[in-house]
């Protein structure tokens, strides 16, 4: 392996690679609300269940949404979705109904929460515990149920082909992803 040679460049750029997801949750009124985070992972719970990790920032009506509910939809974008995720990226929840363009929603099999037609992966969460960080609540989800296309094939947690998926990654920009290179072991002596 060959020695890359590195500069600093200041503490301001954040490039971190990250999966797009948008959350989905309700409104006081019981309607539907969308939008798009990037800062999502997972952690290992009680009992070495799986827990989304979501951290959010500011005062958007999503986070309130949690918040006051306690429970979210977080749909996997890929490729095909990119109009929808920039659309709801771009329009507020405060600035009315987000209806400009058509999609579909259904509701959580197990939560009620909404859930966008259009995503291949769907994680349905309940809040465990919220940590709040500056204008950030980084919310530790439970999830309490996985929606997957159909067509796709999961015989094990670490046997998920992201290429079937098409996720959408973000660093700044939006990124796919483009080969299967291999399962962990194939690559040691």
């Amino acid at each position: 392996m060959h020695s890359v040679k590195r500069k600093s460049i200041g503490t301001h750029f954040s490039m971190c690679v990250q999966p797009t997801f948008i959350i989905g949750t309700n409104n006081e009124d019981g309607t539907h609300n969308f939008a798009p985070i990037t800062w999502v992972s997972v952690t290992s719970g009680e009992e070495n269940a799986y827990m989304l990790v979501i951290s959010m920032f500011g005062e958007k009506t999503t986070k309130q949404n949690v918040v006051r509910t306690g429970v979210l939809s977080a749909n996997l974008v890929s490729a095909d979705m990119l109009e929808l995720t920039d659309y709801f990226g771009s329009h507020h929840a405060k600035d009315g109904k987000k209806d400009r363009i058509p999609y579909g929603v259904s509701r959580g099999d197990v939560l009620d929460v909404p859930v966008l037609d259009a995503s291949r992966w769907v994680y349905e969460c309940e809040v465990v515990q919220s940590v709040v960080t500056g204008a950030s609540t980084t919310f530790f989800c439970g999830i309490k149920n996985v929606q997957i296309e159909e067509r796709l094939e999961c015989a094990d947690t670490f046997e998920v082909n992201l290429t079937q998926l098409d996720p959408v990654i973000y660093s700044g920009m939006y990124h796919s992803i483009g080969n299967l290179l291999g399962k962990i072991g194939d690559f040691a002596e």
